[in-house]
């Protein structure tokens, strides 16, 4: 196979008309001579940090998508699945990974459970994390989110920490708002990158002490627009990642279009193209090819450098999507799960009015970071329920894994104005969340999600709806 055009070479960092020819799946020449051709080959795009669940997708079907868009390889943190069925989770992801042409790079999750507040539905222990990284589908140790177990030299956290650094796998950061001296501890620990950075003066600190910074735009938290003016300035060093891509947002686009955002912000075209792939390809030591002499075919072509519109996807040398249409047939597989409780009831999310002002969760769209408020609520029926009027909202969390009393408290700049929201998929735990604006709605919602043994469900009076998981 003969391939044309202007040919993008990220690591010699030039552009220069030519042909590839491919063999086997390798590159086996490439030739620079004046050609007609206007198209582009570029390294195939690579999302530094994603957990796949958060499409809502197996990884097959999410590998199906995301090389419509250019991209042939991830880093994918298995840590949702292995919260719910620890490491059996984790191996299911690999072995469906591995019956499509896609370059899935899956980690050992570090820290399952996430928290001690809330119930998971496993537990990977330092002994499973050894277990996993002695395997050569194991890349790396996922996000260390316990960042205070580092500060606090927890022995669990430091064994794990030590366990990838026996095997010279890289280990990634989660530590958001970390600065100063804190900051220097958990990156002395061997900790090599970090994407929850939301200001650049926090990604500046972390910077000066040897970390790598993923710059995150995803679904839900987008940090683009902070952080971007790191990438020339620090261009070896800077990494682009989703984190968590909704199946809407990733058939719509993926990494290519963080590659056209940086370019539309000026950034240079080599540091936009090496933060979405040779940058994070020689950081996790990943078998992806970079449009060199013997190198793995993994490439896109594109029509420009300005909006990286996809024409054709290649992995080692299979041609995998062409004009937006994936080329990647769909797996049969046999699902598992992990859940099992009881339908509830109105009675079991009540409140009752033994005091008005309530403590409130405030969020912030974009943003993972919640902040405390307070709000005064008129009772109803000696109860405390939703107050739309104040976008004051009840939410619930439901034990999947076993019956258990639910936990109730109240959230601010939900929007919701009527019905109810409830879905299983919610980090770190994926028990059951629903947010609603009635007692009533909250409980059919919740029950929609239990009856289907997972889901994302809305109800609001008679109109109920279910997307089974």
């Amino acid at each position: 196979m003969i391939i044309e055009g202007n040919i993008v070479d990220v690591i010699n960092k030039r552009i220069y008309s030519g042909y590839i020819t491919v063999n086997n799946g390798v590159i086996s020449e490439i030739v620079e001579e004046e050609n007609s051709v206007s198209q582009y080959i570029i390294p195939g795009f690579v999302d530094a940090h994603v957990h796949v669940e958060s499409s809502m997708l197996i990884p097959s079907e999410f590998a199906r998508l995301a090389v419509c868009h250019g991209t042939v390889a991830t880093i994918s943190d298995p840590h949702e699945i292995g919260n719910v069925l620890g490491v059996e989770g984790v191996k299911f992801m690999i072995e469906n990974g591995k019956k499509t042409p896609f370059k899935f790079h899956f980690g050992a999750p570090s820290c399952v459970p996430a928290t001690v507040f809330e119930t998971a539905g496993a537990n990977i222990t330092v002994d499973d994390v050894k277990e996993l990284l002695t395997m050569d589908d194991i890349h790396y140790l996922t996000e260390m989110m316990n960042f205070p177990g580092v500060l606090f030299d927890d022995p669990e956290v430091m064994a794990k920490i030590q366990a990838s650094k026996d095997v010279g796998k890289p280990i990634d950061g989660h530590a958001p708002g970390l600065r100063g001296e804190d900051a220097k501890k958990y990156i002395d620990a061997g900790i090599t990158t970090d994407h929850e950075c939301f200001t650049k003066e926090e990604a500046l600190d972390k910077l000066k002490y040897g970390m790598k910074i993923q710059i995150r735009e995803g679904s839900a938290a987008k940090n683009f627009d902070s952080l971007i003016d790191l990438l020339d300035e620090y261009p070896d060093s800077i990494m682009f990642c989703s984190d968590d891509k909704h199946p809407n947002d990733l058939a719509a686009q993926h990494v290519n279009v963080l590659a056209k955002r940086a370019i539309a912000h000026g950034s240079d075209v080599m540091n936009v193209l090496r933060a979405c792939s040779y940058n994070i390809v020689k950081h996790y030591s990943m078998n992806v090819g970079m449009l060199q002499l013997g190198d793995p075919a993994d490439f896109c072509i594109v029509d420009d450098l300005i909006n990286f519109k996809c024409q054709a996807t290649y992995i080692d040398g299979q041609l995998v999507a062409e004009n937006g249409q994936t080329k990647i047939a769909s797996v049969e597989e046999t699902p598992i799960n992990n859940f099992n409780c009881s339908p509830v009831a109105i009675s079991q999310i009540e409140v009752e009015a033994n005091f008005t002002t309530v403590k409130v969760i405030e969020v912030e769209d974009g943003q993972l970071i919640t902040t405390k408020g307070s709000a005064d609520l008129t009772p109803v029926e000696g109860k405390l329920v939703s107050d739309a009027s104040q976008d004051v909202l009840k939410v619930v969390v439901v034990n999947r894994y076993f019956d258990a009393p639910p936990a109730v408290a109240f959230i601010r700049n939900f929007g919701l104005k009527q019905g109810a929201l409830a879905s299983c998929v919610a980090h770190d735990s994926h028990n059951i969340i629903a947010v609603g604006v009635s007692d009533v709605d909250i409980v059919k919602a919740i029950n929609l999600v239990i009856e289907s043994k997972g889901g994302v469900s809305l109800a609001n009076g008679s109109e109920q709806k279910i997307l089974p998981l």
